[in-house]
């Protein structure tokens, strides 16, 4: 039987030796094809037959698949060890190699957009099939473009302007140390490690971990929080200013191919379900023998004097593939070939950078996925996300590169929906009391992934707000405990010191109103997950349909497709609804 052990991923399926002359050549072929194609400029005619327009976009499909490769070595590479400077350098060249190209073909796409009058982007769209909901969507973006020698000043100063601030704020957190002393011994620790300790079952070790995290970043406010200001500014000055969004938050909403409507929907049934996640944190004290939940206590292990589980990586592994196996072999399988072709980084290093992804480069090349796996339940569960990520991608594997990823929205489906198959799986295998704490914890997650995540867009909403019209790293932190008084009530004590979590959070530096989609995938998949129950076998084949999809439909339109009205607080609210019941039923257990 196969043993699942922690290592580092295998990068050579990309490039086998980046010192190599082949390597050189992959990079000239990438050259070579965008020269190419930029010949075809002067002949390009809105009249031209589909056949000839559906070629020019299997050579751009060629392009960016050649480019992804060469890029995305470079940033696995870099994500694997942050502090080598080879890496760095590579990956530097390897962006600046990516705006070239983008600048290279970038009139086509300006040509689609601006050029191409409407009756025959009708005729040219109809006979496109998978890709005619990626070219209406370029339509749509066609109405924030600029003209191509704009485009292109904007392609280059990005990787010398706010690409650049970004990767100098992984560069400044991830080489933080942290000197704690815990159980009368002082240890030094990565990120990844100082966070395992929020989960401790001692409260004073909890404390002193968060502390430890918070000070870190509140001694280098300074810095961080001006990079962050002026990634802030960038977007406004950018989005709202030169191309016309009509709001920070639309820029990423039009690029997720979802509606304005749609996320005012389910933001507003978050802010309006505050109260859900407030009882739990009441209950949750019970359970602690407290009066009230400090901040600090937010992920304690719900029972007192019962050490958290250890699970050792070969387990780990084969529950999450097991849990997929017990809905879709077939999505077990796909699972599996991440860890059969060594795509998988899972071991604890410094330098490699914090949390956890998946990246898809190509259709045809299997996702790698990086994780920092200590061993505690949280893992296997994120082990179970970035896994389902993974399949994601797998099942839309026959699609273009240009349609392949879904809009970041539904990207956190088959994540959070492998983490509920996971949970079912677990709680399967375990004692009453056990179980209790499993839902404890599932509630916890749900909080984590649904309403915590929402308040942190309304918080980016209303921070975009703020810097636009100027203003102090402390201001903003004002907002933010604002922002958390509001999620959480009376039911728990906050301290100042939460002011500054805002400059932990990585996803608002590197992708602003990112975090909504945790908050769409995770309610999406809750609904979801019910009709598995309710229909049992029969729902399989239309879930692979949706994960298959990729990015070819519009989410408002695929979800339609399966009797699902996303634009409606309705809709939202049916997996808040769920979350009560399972509140309610931890209430009966207590």
């Amino acid at each position: 039987m196969v043993k699942y052990e922690l290592g580092n991923w295998n990068l050579t399926e990309l490039v086998k030796n980046p010192k190599s002359p082949a390597f050189e050549k992959q990079i000239q072929l990438v050259e070579k094809k965008a020269k190419k194609f930029e010949k075809i400029k002067l002949n390009l005619d809105p009249n031209m037959p589909s056949k000839k327009f559906l070629n020019l976009l299997n050579d751009l499909e060629v392009i960016s698949e050649k480019m992804s490769v060469v890029g995305g070595f470079a940033s696995l590479s870099y994500a694997s060890d942050t502090q080598s400077d080879e890496a760095t350098s590579l990956l530097t060249r390897m962006t600046q190699l990516g705006a070239e190209i983008s600048n290279r073909v970038l009139f086509f796409d300006l040509w689609w957009k601006r050029v191409v009058d409407e009756k025959n982007a009708k005729r040219l769209i109809k006979e496109s099939g998978d890709l005619a909901q990626y070219l209406r969507h370029e339509r749509l973006l066609a109405k924030y473009s600029l003209t191509e020698p704009e485009e292109r000043i904007i392609n280059t100063l990005d990787v010398t302007g706010v690409t650049a601030l970004v990767k100098l704020y992984d560069k400044i957190t991830n080489a933080f140390e942290y000197l704690v002393r815990i159980d009368g011994k002082s240890k030094k620790l990565t990120r990844e490690q100082l966070t395992a300790f929020v989960r401790n079952p001692k409260a004073k070790t909890r404390e002193v971990a968060y502390k430890s995290l918070l000070v870190k970043f509140k001694e280098n406010k300074g810095v961080l929080g001006e990079i962050y200001q002026n990634i802030v500014l960038n977007w406004k000055d950018e989005g709202i200013e030169i191309r016309g969004y009509p709001s920070p938050i639309t820029m990423r909403n039009v690029g997720n191919d979802v509606d304005d409507k749609t996320i005012e929907s389910l933001l507003q049934v978050c802010k309006k379900n505050t109260h859900v996640f407030q009882k739990f944190f009441l209950e949750k004290a019970k359970m602690l023998g407290m009066k009230k939940l400090r901040r600090y206590d937010l992920y304690a292990p719900s029972v007192k004097k019962i050490k958290e589980k250890n699970y050792p990586y070969d387990k780990s592994v084969k529950l999450v593939l097991e849990s997929l196996d017990k809905f879709s072999p077939k999505l077990s399988g796909f699972a599996k070939s991440v860890f059969d072709e060594n795509h998988v980084d899972s071991s604890i290093r410094p330098g490699k950078r914090d949390g956890a992804f998946c990246s898809s480069l190509a259709p045809k090349i299997t996702p790698y996925v990086l994780v920092n796996f200590t061993g505690k339940t949280r893992d296997v569960f994120t082990l179970a996300h970035e896994l389902g990520h993974a399949v994601h991608s797998v099942a839309a594997a026959d699609k273009s590169i240009l349609v392949a990823d879904a809009p970041l929205p539904l990207a956190e489906t088959a994540s959070t929906f492998s983490e509920l198959l996971l949970y079912e799986n677990l709680s399967d295998k375990v004692s009453d009391d056990e179980k209790k704490i499993m839902l404890s914890e599932k509630i916890d997650e749900f909080y984590g992934t649904i309403l915590r995540q929402s308040f942190f867009t309304l918080f980016e909403i209303a921070v975009h707000k703020q810097i636009a019209q100027s203003t102090t790293v402390d201001e903003i932190s004002k907002t933010y405990i604002r922002n958390l008084g509001e999620q959480f009530g009376s039911s728990v004590k906050l301290t100042e010191d939460f002011a500054m979590e805002w400059v932990c959070i990585p996803h608002f530096y590197h992708t602003p109103f990112y975090c909504y989609a945790y908050s769409f995938g995770n309610l999406l998949s809750l609904s979801l997950f019910q009709r598995y129950k309710k229909e049992g076998k029969d729902f399989v084949p239309s879930y692979i349909e949706i994960l298959a999809a990729g990015g070819s439909k519009k989410p408002e339109t695929l979800l339609a497709e399966f009797g699902m009205d996303i634009t409606s607080t309705k809709f939202w609210q049916g997996g808040f609804d769920y979350i009560n019941d399972q509140v309610k039923a931890l209430s009966a257990l207590n």
